[in-house]
């Protein structure tokens, strides 16, 4: 059977690139998009290199509707987009403001990236989905879409709003054929064992991206709706 498309929206050297990887490995075509083209195109050359794959690279705006659409355009030119994972977030700061000293606009930004930026994108694969009554969108969230900490109102907002979103899309779409599942990667990302060896408590992006694989593949008799995933080490 042909396999379909694989959209992953927000690509960089650690999850988003093993995601793309394990789903070229499997065959499919691959569309990986990030702001900055320069990058992604080094990892579609690489990608498709070591995966024998077909793998583009597309610049996005998660955070305008306009250069979405256009984006996607270029997407349902390689073929039916079967899987969509949106894996945007806004940035992690360490050495968070204090609430009082957040601009709106900042605050607007973070919401758009984390939530807004993936209502735009499972509106356009969406019909595709519904008309082929097949089809998986995997959501990106954080131990922040379940916990809000103090100085993360920015991401926690957003990531609350990206869980909302997962499970309102599941329970309109599931008896529809269209599988939705929201992960929560609760720990610090590192860079592939593959690469280079990693200590204890950093997780392994590539061990990552086989449970999104695993998510896909699932019997529709069984399918999850949210997942948590974390180290070994990692106290909740």
């Amino acid at each position: 059977m042909a396999r379909g498309v694989v959209a992953v929206v927000g690509v960089g050297p650690r999850l988003g690139r093993s995601v793309a990887r394990r789903f070229a490995h499997e065959g499919y075509t691959i569309a990986i998009l990030s702001r900055d083209l320069d990058k992604l195109s080094c990892f579609a050359d690489e990608i498709a290199r070591e995966e024998k794959a077909q793998v583009f690279a597309i610049r996005i705006d998660c955070s305008d509707a306009k250069r979405v659409r256009e984006a996607f355009e270029g997407i349902h030119s390689l073929g039916f987009v079967e899987v969509l994972v949106y894996n945007v977030s806004a940035p992690i700061l360490w050495n968070p403001p204090k609430f009082t000293d957040i601009r709106l606009e900042s605050f607007e930004k973070a919401l758009t990236v984390s939530a807004v930026g993936a209502f735009h994108c499972a509106q356009q694969v969406l019909p595709g989905m519904i008309e082929r009554r097949k089809g998986t969108i995997l959501f990106t969230g954080s131990d922040a879409s379940v916990r809000g900490s103090a100085g993360f109102s920015e991401l926690t907002c957003g990531k609350f709003a990206l869980r909302g979103l997962s499970q309102c899309l599941a329970r309109e779409f599931q008896p529809q054929g269209i599988h939705v599942a929201h992960i929560i990667i609760d720990g610090t990302i590192g860079t592939p064992k593959s690469k280079e060896p990693q200590e204890d408590g950093v997780m392994d992006p590539d061990a990552i991206a086989q449970m999104y694989w695993q998510v896909h593949i699932q019997d529709r008799s069984a399918w999850t709706q949210e997942l948590d995933l974390r180290p070994f080490s990692e106290r909740f």
